[in-house]
C-alpha cells in the first residue's frame, strides 16, 4: 500500500493511549495501527503550506517568501509578547492577527524532560501538550489575549526553561516525585504584578498517555540528510515517529515536504 503527498503535522486524539493520524494533505493514516510494521519513506519534493509553491521549505512549512510575509509565520507566533492586535496595530495582516491573538490564552507548565513554561490558545489544549510530548501539564494562568500571556511568559522564563530539549523529551525519564502544583506555587512570586489577576490555581495535573517506550539510544534524522528511509515503527511521542533501533523523525519539522509512504 502506498500514499503520497505533502506532510502536515500529525492529528492527535487524546486517549489511553493517544491516537495519531499522519496527515498527507487530507489523507489521514492511523499510525497506531502500524506499530510493528515496516514503513518506507521517500522524500520527493516540497510544497509550501501557504502558497503551494515547490520552492524548498525554509522554516515551519513555509517557503522563504511566505515565512517573511505570512501572518501565520509572524514573530508573534514564537514571541507572543510582541503581539499588538489588542492595540489595533497590524504586524502583517490585522484581521488574521486578531483571530489568532484576541482570544483566551493559557500560560502553562509542562514536563518535557524538564519543567518548562509555555503559551497557547485555550482551544489548543490538550493538543499543544501532546505535540510537545509533555508527560504532565498544568495551566497556571488564563488571559484574555496573546500579549498578556506573552508578558507572563517573559518574566517566568527568566527562571525556568521555555524550550523543549527533544532528546530529553524522548528519553521519557522523570521522577515520580515531580509535583507541578508545588512547582507552580514556588514560581508564583515571579508573576509580573500587573498580570497576577490572570493566575489560576488549577489542582488537576493533566497526564498524557503516549503510545511509546523510550529506546536505549536516540537518533533523530531529517529527510534532507536521509531522503529515503526504511524502518519498523515502534511508537510515537510528541510529533516524533519512533523506529526500531532508536531512529526518530519529527513529523512537524517536515511540514511542507512531499513524500511517498509505502507500507
Amino acid at each position: 500500500m502506498q500514499f503520497s503527498g505533502q506532510i502536515l503535522k500529525m492529528i492527535s486524539q487524546n486517549g489511553q493511549p493517544i491516537q495519531y493520524y499522519l496527515n498527507l494533505k487530507g489523507d489521514l493514516i492511523n499510525m497506531n495501527q502500524l506499530f510493528g510494521k515496516e514503513l518506507k519513506i521517500k522524500h520527493t519534493g516540497y510544497e509550501c503550506v501557504n502558497c503551494g509553491s515547490d520552492e524548498k521549505i525554509y522554516r515551519m512549512g513555509f517557503c522563504k517568501k511566505c515565512f517573511f510575509e505570512s501572518p501565520y509565520a509572524s514573530d508573534t507566533i514564537i514571541r507572543p509578547e510582541l503581539s499588538t492586535a489588542h492595540l489595533g496595530i497590524a504586524e502583517r495582516d490585522l484581521e488574521i492577527e486578531k483571530e489568532i491573538q484576541l482570544v483566551p490564552h493559557i500560560v502553562y507548565l509542562a514536563y518535557t524532560g524538564d519543567v518548562k513554561v509555555g503559551v497557547t490558545r485555550e482551544h489548543q489544549i490538550p493538543t499543544r501538550w501532546i505535540d510537545q510530548g509533555a508527560t504532565f501539564a498544568l495551566p497556571i494562568a488564563v488571559t484574555e489575549n496573546r500579549y498578556e500571556a506573552g508578558m507572563i511568559e517573559v518574566e517566568l522564563k527568566k527562571h525556568i526553561a521555555d524550550k523543549t530539549n527533544p532528546k530529553k523529551m524522548l528519553a521519557d525519564d522523570y521522577e515520580d516525585t515531580l509535583d507541578l502544583i508545588d512547582f507552580r506555587n514556588k514560581i508564583a512570586e515571579y508573576f509580573p504584578n500587573d498580570f497576577k489577576k490572570f493566575a489560576v490555581t488549577e489542582e488537576n495535573v493533566i497526564k498524557l498517555d503516549f503510545p511509546y517506550e523510550a529506546p536505549e539510544k536516540i537518533n533523530v534524522f531529517t529527510l534532507d540528510k536521509k531522503p529515503e528511509f526504511n524502518g519498523v515503527l515502534k511508537g510515537i511521542k510528541g510529533q516524533y515517529l519512533s523506529f526500531e533501533g532508536g531512529d526518530f523523525i519529527n513529523v512537524r519539522g517536515h511540514e511542507g515536504y512531499v513524500i511517498e509512504l509505502s507500507l
